[in-house]
């Protein structure tokens, strides 16, 4: 299968599954399905619950499948980003759980032919979603003007040297030059920044040049808006929202989600007041959870979508 997936905060995303009543039958939302690691967890704990998951990239939908093909009777898998579930979930709703497990999946970032990875060549992807019809980042490096792909850098990687990189890659164009290999990118932000400002980083050069390109290829962000607003149309009294987000900007929104849902629309209440961070020895043994904030919304018993679902009275 590959890259093995360990899911971040999985303990405590159980724990407030419990605490939710999952031990009686119960249907979740796997909104980042991956390989299923969360879904494989909740299946396995509560016999009696049904895991629907989603994700654009067709290849997790096959993976997952297959991981899970025990439970294939409660387990669902279905081919759609969260931000579009709407068009594939309303004849199964109402739904007493959502898990979303935001950014890049360890499949995604093992496999140098995706493009997410600065520590593998490969082509310079990072489509989500490669069938679909989403510029790859080296098109988008290709098209866009040393001024916006600096704003891109800045917005969603807070780049400090994002408008030298981004004259660069236009010099680059204007030499005849093109950046089509992570490898290449890679090169290109080494050569231009000097010893000593890469070793004041702390981390790798180009991480925060490929968390923007793969945030805007993606759009990641909006899409990231758009689930949390469908969310609302498809819970039951009393559902909850559970959302591990790995950087500022996902974790502001969804920290402005759920306290707007509280103060201003008062359909349920924050369940973290503060976001829930991984123990030390969570981060010694997946260095993905050093970044990983959780936060959960319950809404109220008076709450719930309008949708309800079809297809589950057959089952």
């Amino acid at each position: 299968m590959g890259a093995e997936h360990e899911p971040v905060l999985l303990t405590e995303v159980m724990e407030l599954l419990r605490l939710n009543g999952m031990e009686r039958s119960k249907k979740v939302v796997d909104c980042t399905l991956g390989l299923g690691g969360y879904s494989r967890e909740i299946l396995r704990a509560f016999p009696e619950a049904k895991v629907y998951g989603l994700d654009r990239d067709l290849s997790a939908i096959v993976r997952s499948r297959a991981r899970l093909a025990e439970y294939a009777a409660r387990f669902h898998a279905l081919h759609k980003n969260f931000g579009g579930m709407g068009e594939v979930l309303t004849d199964f709703a109402p739904f007493d759980a959502f898990v979303f497990d935001l950014g890049v999946s360890n499949m995604q970032l093992t496999e140098a032919d995706r493009g997410f990875s600065f520590q593998n060549d490969g082509p310079l992807d990072m489509r989500m979603n490669p069938d679909g019809a989403a510029e790859t980042a080296a098109e988008v490096l290709q098209r866009l003007s040393a001024e916006e792909l600096a704003k891109i850098f800045w917005r969603y990687g807070e780049e400090r040297y994002a408008r030298q990189i981004a004259a660069k890659i236009e010099e680059t164009r204007k030499k005849g030059g093109s950046l089509k290999t992570t490898g290449e990118l890679v090169t290109l932000i080494r050569d231009l920044l000097p010893a000593p400002v890469q070793r004041k980083m702390g981390t790798h050069p180009a991480r925060r040049v490929f968390q923007a390109l793969r945030i805007y290829v993606n759009e990641e962000l909006e899409e990231l808006e758009a689930g949390l607003a469908s969310v609302k149309r498809f819970v039951s009294p009393g559902a909850i929202v559970i959302v591990v987000s790995y950087h500022s900007l996902e974790d502001r929104i969804v920290k402005h989600t759920f306290r707007t849902w509280e103060t201003e629309e008062k359909i349920g209440i924050v369940l973290t007041k503060h976001p829930v961070l991984a123990e030390p020895r969570e981060i010694e043994k997946n260095f993905k959870a050093r970044s990983a904030k959780l936060r959960s919304f319950r809404f109220s018993a008076k709450s719930g979508g309008k949708t309800r679902g079809k297809r589950d009275k057959a089952k």
